[in-house]
């Protein structure tokens, strides 16, 4: 069970939202507020924080992460960019974004993606942010240790659509011990320690085509 904690400042957006998300088998809404502050801390067990609050700021993030242990963040925006710059340096697994308009479907599927430490949401909304993180600069022009092979190329492609190791071996016909070897040996060539940080690295190098 995916547990997830939900913060939207309008009471009807968060009942919604809980609705949405409590399908009974694979999410359970936990916890709810209309800020992080009155989130603040968050329940330690929370798996996925789902927050609708543009005007987030970090002091408030890590305040209510302070107990958690290193959860996946969806933000849910209406036409506004998403606050993503506010997570550098705080500890979280994955992030992600999504329409406010989303289907239970894309809410559920993107929950679930983000629970296994992937980066998941819209493309649209996702890929701007992707080019504006933390050392992009400095990123792009430092060059690779050692090339990626074709396959390994292949394999950080798949990583970026938020694939998980036993799809990725379904696509490329191969094993998952041995899709687990080639995402080793591109965290080592990139300088990578998770999914997340490879397809960020792999974008600023220009290696991941969005």
């Amino acid at each position: 069970m995916i547990r997830v904690a939900v913060v939207a400042p309008a009471m009807a957006v968060r009942a919604g939202l809980s609705a949405l998300l409590s399908d009974g088998e694979r999410v359970e809404v936990i916890a709810d507020a209309a800020t992080l502050l009155d989130l603040a801390p968050l329940p330690p067990e929370t798996d996925v924080l789902v927050l609708e609050s543009p005007e987030a700021a970090r002091s408030d993030l890590e305040d209510a992460l302070r107990s958690a242990n290193t959860p996946g963040i969806l933000f849910l925006v209406r036409d506004e960019p998403a606050p993503v710059q506010i997570m550098d340096g705080v500890p979280v697994r994955s992030w992600g974004v999504l329409s406010l308009d989303a289907s239970a479907e894309e809410l559920l599927a993107v929950v679930g993606a983000l629970n296994e430490g992937l980066l998941a949401g819209a493309p649209e909304l996702m890929k701007p942010h992707l080019f504006h993180l933390p050392d992009s600069e400095r990123l792009a022009a430092d060059p690779l240790l050692e090339s990626l092979t074709e396959r390994e190329n292949e394999v950080l492609q798949l990583l970026a659509q938020g694939l998980a190791n036993k799809q990725i071996a379904l696509a490329l016909s191969i094993s998952e011990h041995t899709v687990k070897f080639h995402i080793s040996a591109i965290y080592a060539k990139l300088d990578a320690t998770n999914r997340i940080e490879a397809v960020r690295l792999g974008v600023l190098r220009g290696l991941v085509v969005l």
